[in-house]
């Protein structure tokens, strides 16, 4: 990759746009893989710069949630940990096989959320009361923590709307701490990639500080806005991911779809 200043100026205005969508409602690698990928970087490397923007810009989200009171890390500390810990177990495991079976199970995942998310009446900023055990939340950290680690398009979204539909937070308060697991398993994941040297250090950080400004833009929009401009943001992300993923023709899904048309046409 040669750095330019116009290209430079580029990754950092995709990084400000993805920091603050992502703060929102995730999703902001939709924007910042294809940057960087288009700027010449290998996947492994637009993977891994991709990983040191971000964490820079979840963690601005997860102060700036905090200062809020948003962040209940009585509670969530053990979570963010597992996450941690799920994340460098993906991680290593994805240096040992292929990764490529899970993309077309996601769509399916991420098509049930936008229909969850249109069909419930409201997303309400107000927490419920739910009896789910402790433990069941430290493993679906772990399980997500993995996940992000070893694949990851969708993290955001489907934390949301575990934290939501499972765990009775509000729609603020389940962002604000979908933030806080993310930042550890992006952290998780950037150690690892960092140790395998996969990681554009001068881009990233020059993106890095634009994404923290978008994850301050974010954040304080999630907290001003609430539910009413959260949910419409997270089905277009939802929406946009499915796309994205069944648009190659190597996605098992879309692979399947298209040989069952050219049989169906025959």
């Amino acid at each position: 990759m040669e750095l330019t200043f116009e290209l430079v100026a580029f990754l950092m205005a995709v990084a400000f746009l993805a920091g603050a969508v992502d703060a929102i409602a995730g999703g902001g690698g939709l924007l910042t893989l294809p940057a960087l990928l288009a700027a010449g970087a290998s996947p492994a490397a637009a993977l891994g710069t991709n990983k040191l923007q971000s964490t820079f810009g979840v963690a601005t989200a997860v102060i700036t949630f905090a200062r809020k009171g948003r962040i209940d890390l009585r509670r969530f500390g053990g979570p963010a940990i597992a996450a941690f810990l799920g994340s460098v177990g993906g991680a290593f495991v994805l240096t040992r096989i292929d990764p490529e079976f899970l993309s077309g199970l996601i769509p399916a995942l991420l098509i049930a959320m936008v229909i969850y998310y249109s069909l419930k009446p409201n997303l309400s900023d107000e927490d419920r009361h739910v009896r789910a055990r402790p433990v069941l939340l430290l493993a679906v950290a772990l399980v997500i923590g993995f996940y992000d680690g070893f694949f990851g398009p969708g993290t955001g979204s489907f934390l949301t709307t575990a934290l939501i539909a499972a765990f009775g937070l509000g729609t603020v308060n389940a962002i604000a701490h979908t933030k806080l697991l993310n930042f550890a398993s992006n952290l998780a994941s950037l150690v690892v990639l960092l140790a395998a040297g996969e990681v554009l250090i001068v881009p990233g950080l020059a993106m890095a500080v634009a994404s923290v400004a978008g994850g301050y833009v974010g954040a304080h929009s999630a907290l001003r806005f609430g539910g009413k401009a959260v949910r419409p943001l997270l089905i277009v992300m939802c929406l946009a991911l499915t796309a994205k993923l069944l648009a190659d023709p190597a996605n098992p899904l879309t692979a399947a779809i298209l040989e069952w048309w050219a049989g169906a046409s025959r």
